[in-house]
């Protein structure tokens, strides 16, 4: 990979997207193409190993129509906007809402020799995509509530919870809603076509 030895950061970019059926390889390696052009490719399958050879890369599983991501390049902060797009393009072959975890690792930074003040330029990065904004937020929803349980399940019973998840669910029924008011606003008028991204069914709930 170009420059690998010299880039600032070792970058990893990390899940699983379940793609619609009818998604092709090619489409995928079109959707893909800010990740591997980033990293020196002429093309996904060029790209798709990672840095390290302990790591599978980028893999599609046809039958599953799965996308795995389990991949490092060498990089610097302008891989966010590589991700930003691969979003964009990922959420129009999405079956489903998925999270992708992005961690930046300073390269530069040597816990040994750095004086005690110093810290490492390390970042970490959660990324959703999905098909519509009510998938996104499902899957953002369900991994809140899966750390706040955890988190307070060391003072409570997971049966004492439920009223903290109910509240998790109201935060993001007024979210959704209020997406869902403003896309009606700047929706066409009835009779000339078009609508909203986000319509459709709000998110599924724990109760």
């Amino acid at each position: 990979m170009a420059q690998y030895d010299d880039a600032p950061f070792e970058i990893h970019v990390h899940g699983d997207v379940p793609l619609r059926a009818d998604v092709t390889y090619a489409q995928l390696q079109e959707a893909l193409k800010p990740l591997w052009t980033y990293a020196g490719a002429k093309s996904l399958a060029d790209g798709a190993e990672s840095a390290y050879e302990e790591e599978p890369g980028i893999k599609f599983d046809a039958h599953e129509h799965l996308l795995t991501m389990c991949w490092t390049v060498g990089g610097d902060e302008d891989f966010r906007q590589s991700l930003d797009e691969m979003c964009m393009s990922l959420n129009e072959i999405a079956e489903q809402g998925a999270a992708i975890e992005v961690t930046f690792y300073d390269s530069d930074f040597d816990e040994e020799d750095a004086p005690p003040e110093q810290e490492a330029r390390d970042d970490f990065v959660m990324l959703f995509v999905g098909p519509t904004p009510a998938a996104i937020m499902q899957v953002q929803r369900d991994l809140l509530v899966e750390d706040v349980v955890h988190l307070m399940e060391r003072h409570f019973d997971a049966s004492e919870l439920g009223g903290v998840v109910g509240e998790i669910d109201k935060l993001f029924n007024e979210r959704f809603d209020a997406l869902v008011s403003s896309l009606e606003i700047g929706k066409p008028p009835r009779g000339s076509g078009g609508g909203g991204h986000g319509g459709g069914r709000r998110p599924r709930h724990l109760h």
